[in-house]
């Protein structure tokens, strides 16, 4: 008796036969009228085409016993590109497009210098962009603002901490514009708070009240199971494991802040944290930037995550892209290389299941809320919500962000913010340029020792197609 096995071999080796013979023939016709105007190139590509539409492929596909995939080559197309989106097999894999080759502390000296040699040139504004019909009004009373809002998370002790933020903020950009703030905070602010903080800006605020619904973790979450995990962070010595409030906050800021009521009239919106500092003025509306170029998301500082609170983030949301129609939402030039880098801190990439934990760090945002109302970004968080992972880890509202930015925008979409100096306790974003004072272009952290934190030049050499174009 014939095996189904063998008379599948005959199909393919009948099939495959038949196109190499239609392709022999066209190439034929195409070499004898090669000076003739008859010669089409889309002749042999659609003669190819008509040929394959009349033949059933779909037993070449793997079936439930995951047989090879004659026909779609996979695993070459996963070593060229990067990554697999279909049904039920979305992959990503690392292919070093550079060749970086050395030990860690070799490849972090190479990106070391890599980020030096970036920040060493003398920048000036976008380029992308007419800065010029962005600039400052000369009155902000009379300003058409973009549709956003600046928002602070903060508690009622902290008015001295914001208000020296604040200070800084309105000198560097806000005083030019006017653009309102939004305050939140899960306890009422009391009239201490605001009239503390309406010295620091002649800007709206508005004082929002977060709901329980908003901010306390969902009461699936197994509160023994919990309190286990967050043990055992703390013994590793990772800050706030055992704080329910930071698990909330990373909660909120991840899938939560954009769907409150006050914010809904918003489009836009810059966040901005106690204690920052800014070293840049920016003389143009970076809203408008945003609005003007399409872009979804921009950042300063870009850097690897602690691991240890990471652990199960990738691989969850590999499951979520593997269920269904899911494939669909991921962007094929997403930064995907970016996400996998696996050189400078291995370990990261090992015990997470193969992401860098790349992350750009949140306390400085610049963004499109509507990213993170969309269908993809909304069916992912509750995804990751479900799986209890903001509780049972310490997932951060930074990577998670970042992982979404990366798989569902466009990385041309997401900005580097090059020109703005900014500083958050250790680091820094300094460039070398006429508007930046009171810091060191080209530096890092406040602590050398914390280098191989910067994950800088892996955006710079995976995720940015012309380095030059933009600045």
């Amino acid at each position: 008796m014939i095996s189904v096995l063998s008379i599948r071999l005959k199909r393919v080796i009948l099939v495959f036969s038949l196109i190499a013979a239609c392709v022999l023939v066209l190439i034929g016709i195409g070499t004898v009228e090669i000076s003739s105007s008859y010669y089409n190139k889309e002749m042999i590509s659609s003669g190819i085409q008509s040929l394959t539409d009349k033949f059933d492929f779909s037993y070449l596909q793997p079936g439930n016993n995951g047989s090879y995939n004659l026909w779609n080559m996979k695993s070459s197309t996963l070593e060229q590109t990067g990554f697999i989106i279909e049904p039920n097999n979305v992959q990503f894999k690392f292919t070093n497009p550079l060749g970086k080759k050395g030990t860690p502390q070799e490849i972090q000296e190479q990106n070391d210098k890599r980020y030096a040699q970036v920040f060493d040139k003398q920048i000036t504004e976008p380029k992308d962009f007419d800065i010029e019909s962005i600039r400052p009004p000369a009155d902000p009373k009379k300003y058409k603002l973009a549709n956003a809002t600046i928002i602070a998370l903060v508690r009622n002790n902290e008015a001295s901490s914001i208000g020296k933020t604040i200070r800084r903020f309105e000198k560097k950009f806000n005083d030019k514009f006017h653009y309102p703030y939004t305050f939140l905070n899960d306890e009422p602010f009391t009239d201490a708070f605001k009239s503390r903080i309406a010295k620091y800006t002649d800007a709206p605020m508005e004082f929002v009240t977060v709901g329980p619904e908003f901010w306390k973790k969902p009461s699936f979450i197994d509160e023994t199971r919990q309190k286990v995990e967050m043990d055992k962070l703390q013994a590793q010595n990772i800050a706030y494991a055992t704080m329910e409030s930071y698990h909330n906050m990373c909660r909120f800021y991840s899938g939560m802040f954009y769907n409150l009521p006050e914010l809904q009239k918003y489009k836009y919106y810059w966040r901005i944290e106690p204690n920052v500092n800014f070293y840049t003025d920016i003389k143009y509306d970076v809203f408008k930037y945003l609005q003007g170029t399409g872009k979804k998301y921009g950042f300063t500082i870009n850097l690897y995550d602690i691991h240890e609170t990471v652990v199960s983030l990738w691989p969850e949301t590999l499951r979520f892209l593997n269920l269904g129609n899911n494939y669909k939402y991921v962007n094929k030039n997403g930064a995907f290389q970016w996400l996998l880098e696996p050189h400078q801190n291995p370990k990261k990439n090992s015990d997470t299941g193969g992401y860098s934990t790349c992350h750009f760090w949140s306390n400085f945002e610049i963004a499109d809320m509507d990213f993170y109302r969309s269908e993809a970004y909304n069916e992912w968080f509750k995804h990751l919500d479900r799986s209890g992972g903001f509780y049972y880890e310490r997932w951060g509202d930074a990577p998670v962000h970042s992982l979404g930015l990366s798989l569902f925008a466009d990385k041309k979409d997401i900005h580097w913010f090059r020109d703005i100096g900014y500083f958050h306790d250790p680091y820094f974003n300094c460039p070398k340029s006429e508007n930046t004072k009171l810091c060191s272009a080209g530096r890092f952290s406040r602590w050398d020792h914390l280098n191989d934190q910067n994950c800088m030049s892996s955006w710079i050499d995976y995720s940015i197609d012309d380095l030059d174009k933009i600045y």
